[in-house]
């Protein structure tokens, strides 16, 4: 295998499992924001010496928060993700035959399975 067919592979590979614990970064951030969200609202309900301004300004700060760390790992999806396509464009003009052979055995495989039902 060619270096340049390695580091196409490789840079997916990096891109993929990178794409995995962006999202599972994202999700414990979600649930956190979440969890404080319901135990604010729960403390304004059953304590009446917080006022409600104040629930409401650390609700908003919470969201604005959890806002942001979602446009910066959307922002950072995005470039892996054009790095994978990147690497997947270079890896098809250097094997040109090995991408067209692969694309006729995936349109003979789904045409099989359409034809089934």
């Amino acid at each position: 295998m060619d270096p340049t067919q390695q580091n196409g592979k490789d840079a997916v590979s990096d891109s993929q499992s990178a794409s995995g614990a962006a999202r599972d970064k994202l999700m414990s951030e979600l649930k956190n924001a979440i969890g404080e969200a319901e135990t604010w609202l729960k403390d304004a309900a059953s304590q009446e010496s917080i006022v409600p301004s104040e629930t409401r300004e650390r609700f908003d700060d919470t969201l604005r928060t959890a806002r942001s760390d979602l446009r910066k790992l959307e922002d950072s999806l995005i470039a892996r993700s054009r790095g994978a396509a990147q690497a997947t464009n270079v890896y098809v003009h250097d094997n040109p035959w090995k991408a067209v052979s692969l694309g006729a055995a995936l349109g003979v495989i789904v045409g099989m399975l359409i034809a089934r039902r």
